[in-house]
């Protein structure tokens, strides 16, 4: 379905990043892209410089969501408000756990369940659900993380099997290592995030991302992307690892005492 047969698009975490990127990316096709995010200021350069609508919105305050999609019928829905706290699951802590599921989890089901229904019973839309690697690969200290985004991906698996019948097309993008400001949200502002994960690195840029999903988009009705993995060309998800204990295993007498 190309572009000219959608409107209106929403995309949240629009202030910078990858979001930022599609709703310049959405804007240059045409589309009236209302862009939600928690930042003020950015959200107001945004819109100064795409003419996106800006939304001062919690991605959390269900309220206000469901103001807006009561409002506006939207044909582009791109959930890309994301948080991380970095943490083995053996130190997370009670917060941490709540806010990665309210955030990359929780608003995402409830933001489709608000919109979506709207695009099946127009026979018309197109969700882009932005996960990420985690999602489908493990690899230490963001155990939260790993099991909200394997959620994002069920669930845009499920929206198509809800959806059958209509032509309502379900995309979920799973970015590796992008050069965003993202590492400076989760790990501080400090000059030594960027020297650790994009300095010397040749990484996809957000409009890289941008310009995968305008091609998912752009895509005729008659096909859906409906998983796209965008990594380095040198990064790579696997390895073997193979730990000796830190103690000798104990064993044990015929009657079952330690010996």
């Amino acid at each position: 379905m190309p572009f000219s047969d959608y409107k209106t698009a929403l995309v949240t975490g629009a202030s910078s990043g990858i979001g930022a990127a599609v709703v310049e990316r959405l804007c240059r096709e045409g589309i009236k892209v209302h862009a939600i995010a928690r930042s003020a200021g950015a959200l107001k350069e945004l819109a100064e410089r795409t003419g996106c609508i800006a939304h001062v919105i919690d991605v959390t305050d269900r309220a206000a969501i469901a103001d807006l999609a009561n409002r506006v019928q939207f044909d582009i829905l791109v959930n890309n408000a994301g948080v991380d706290r970095p943490k083995k699951f053996l130190q997370a802590d009670e917060e941490d756990i709540d806010l990665l599921i309210d955030v990359n989890l929780r608003a995402v089901l409830h933001i489709c369940r608000l919109i979506v229904p709207g695009m099946v019973a127009r026979d018309r839309g197109h969700v882009i659900n932005i996960s990420s690697i985690a999602g489908n690969y493990n690899f230490g200290g963001n155990s939260t993380y790993h099991a909200v985004k394997a959620g994002v991906a069920m669930l845009s698996n499920q929206l198509r099997i809800d959806a059958f019948g209509k032509r309502v097309r379900v995309t979920e993008i799973c970015p590796g290592r992008v050069a965003t400001d993202i590492f400076n949200h989760v790990h501080g502002d400090d000059p030594s995030v960027r020297e650790r994960f994009i300095d010397g690195f040749e990484l996809p840029q957000a409009a890289d991302i941008a310009d995968a999903i305008a091609f998912a988009i752009s895509a005729p009705v008659a096909v859906n992307i409906g998983h796209m993995e965008i990594t380095p060309t040198l990064q790579v998800m696997g390895g073997l690892q193979t730990a000796k204990p830190e103690t000798s295993a104990a064993t044990y007498d015929a009657e079952g005492a330690k010996r």
